[in-house]
């Protein structure tokens, strides 16, 4: 429970600071939000590129497994889709980018607020800390009343890191290696999606 609540504590003192001005005015710089791009970007790779197992798995896998996060994708554009009626503010575009973060709100949040704004890249913050939160909580009802995949598909890039442990206990060891690969593909294909969605999909 402490590692869920971590996440909005440290986004609810973020914004109490900045509204009672507790904060440097120059940490508001949108120099700021690219340089901690850059840092988020190169600590997924590292992370990613020094996992001795998450290669070995890469070299070993069967190709069917590409499936798993290729029906996470379409199944998460599905439903961000319908959600687009519930959103008549948004556009189509900006709702698929938002999803397009697959649970990975640090980097996608990012992304969409130097992309197209900080409003829309709040609403992936936030969705995407859900989505997190939703996995953490959900995980043995989704495995329960879904299979053994569910808990994966709901995880999204995190399934790799933050909610592999949940899914793995769920679902099982052996489908933690599904889970890991997945969210190392899904992690790879967030800033390429979301660069994609906002400034080619018009």
């Amino acid at each position: 429970m402490k590692g869920i609540l971590t996440i909005p504590a440290f986004f609810a003192l973020g914004i109490i600071l900045g509204m009672y001005g507790h904060l440097p005015t120059n940490l508001n710089s949108s120099e700021w939000s690219t340089y901690t791009l850059y840092l988020l970007m190169f600590l997924a790779g590292v992370g990613i590129g020094a996992d001795r197992k998450s290669w070995n798995i890469l070299r070993s896998i069967n190709i069917k497994i590409f499936l798993v996060p290729a029906g996470i994708i379409v199944g998460t554009f599905a439903g961000v889709s319908l959600a687009s009626f519930l959103l008549p503010s948004l556009r189509l575009r900006e709702i698929w980018a938002v999803g397009a973060g697959f649970g990975y709100y640090s980097l996608s949040a990012i992304f969409i607020s130097k992309l197209h704004s900080e409003t829309l890249g709040l609403v992936a913050l936030l969705s995407n800390i859900f989505r997190e939160i939703f996995t953490l909580l959900a995980a043995p009802l989704l495995v329960k009343y879904f299979g053994n995949l569910a808990g994966i598909a709901s995880g999204g890039a995190t399934s790799m890191d933050t909610t592999l442990p949940v899914i793995s206990k769920y679902s099982g060891k052996d489908y933690a290696i599904i889970s890991l690969f997945s969210g190392i593909v899904l992690t790879i294909l967030v800033p390429i999606l979301v660069t994609f969605i906002l400034t080619a999909v018009k």
